[in-house]
């Protein structure tokens, strides 16, 4: 455990700075957007009432108050949370090739050392989770402050106040990363969980056999996909839908788990039998 943990620590200062970055451009550009799209709103309204002499209750008849969802769905709010999930994905390769750029491969270090070489794949799918949740977790913070700054330009009679959780459940956009309830929680992260996982297996794959590795990394996948959906097929088109939601929700975690378990199998078997350097 000492060893796991002394890993993860390892993997998640090595992405520490770009994490910061991503947080950074995440807080700006979201800041900015709650700025210009306040700023139009009013800017608009002093136009149809001042320049236009339209009287407030029928432009806020017309136009309506202004709430946190006109920001929520401009680019402003959701171009950062693209490119954190684009960083993410991104790094889910990165940060296993990384070990291999150089003159001086640093995955030879690692495999050498004093310490079962699965760990490195449960500390590296283990950075890839921290840096998941804690983009959502700062992305929780972020909203309340946006919402006071908007507030705080955007007088009462011409805002529509909304709370943080109406937020998240008014966008169906925003339920895939924050999840309504414990059993969407389980099945996006869960399934996230499990896709890393595969990704991570071909990749090893490729590493183990070059070429004929990206073949059988592709191959496991697909045998990967297709036991997973594997219920969902039968229920479907072969036992004309005989399961209730409940057992095939159920089906599904196991063949889940099934899977999770088969892609750290043979991780563990080509970390320590062939990845080579």
């Amino acid at each position: 455990m000492k060893n796991y943990l002394q890993l993860v620590n390892f993997e998640f200062n090595r992405i520490a700075k770009l994490f910061t970055v991503l947080l950074g451009i995440t807080f700006v550009a979201q800041m900015i957007g709650v700025v210009v799209q306040s700023r139009s709103y009013l800017n608009m309204a002093n136009e149809k009432m001042y320049k236009e002499m339209m009287p407030q209750a029928e432009f806020l008849e017309n136009f309506g108050q202004m709430s946190f969802l006109q920001i929520a769905r401009s680019s402003w709010f959701f171009g950062p949370i693209a490119l954190c999930i684009a960083g993410v994905a991104f790094y889910i390769f990165f940060i296993w090739y990384r070990d291999w750029i150089g003159k001086n491969t640093f995955i030879y270090r690692l495999l050498m050392l004093p310490t079962s070489r699965l760990n490195i794949f449960f500390a590296k799918i283990t950075t890839i989770l921290i840096m998941t949740f804690g983009f959502v977790a700062v992305q929780l913070i972020i909203i309340p402050i946006e919402m006071l700054v908007m507030k705080a330009m955007v007088p009462d009679e011409f805002r529509l106040d909304m709370g943080v959780v109406e937020v998240l459940t008014t966008m169906p956009e925003l339920t895939l990363i924050y999840p309504s309830s414990i059993m969407q929680f389980i099945f996006h992260y869960g399934l996230g969980l499990l896709a890393v996982s595969i990704l991570f297996t071909g990749i090893l794959f490729e590493r183990s056999f070059k070429w004929k590795g990206i073949f059988a990394g592709l191959l496991y996948g697909g045998i990967a996909v297709i036991v997973l959906i594997l219920p969902l097929l039968l229920h479907e088109f072969v036992l004309n839908s005989y399961f209730y939601p409940i057992e095939l929700f159920v089906l599904e975690i196991v063949m889940g788990l099934i899977v999770f378990a088969a892609s750290i199998w043979v991780s563990g078997f080509l970390l320590k039998n062939k990845v080579t350097v």
